[in-house]
């Protein structure tokens, strides 16, 4: 797992930093892992793990977490990025 350096996964940070101002938040480039395998676009940044823990997702189902963290997105899951992981928590938990 590389850490969060490239300007999409900076993009992505800042997404969610707005939108959520969460306690806790980890953009994981999983890309080196699926190096040659469907989705690599050769970027270097087409498979992400997101790993964030905010307030507002407190009493939310985990699909609508999901949902959330990808509305808030836009475009980058699904058409900028092949691949992301979602695991999105509220404190405590």
């Amino acid at each position: 797992m590389e850490a969060m350096t490239g300007p999409l996964a900076q993009e992505i940070t800042q997404l969610l930093t707005a939108a959520f101002a969460p306690e806790q938040l980890a953009v994981i480039n999983d890309s080196a892992s699926h190096s040659g395998h469907m989705g690599d676009d050769g970027s270097g940044e087409s498979h992400f793990t997101v790993e964030i823990t905010s307030a507002a997702f407190a009493g939310v189902s985990r699909v609508m977490r999901q949902r959330m963290v990808n509305q808030a997105l836009g475009d980058i899951p699904g058409q900028r990025v092949h691949a992301l992981a979602i695991k999105a928590r509220a404190p405590g938990e």
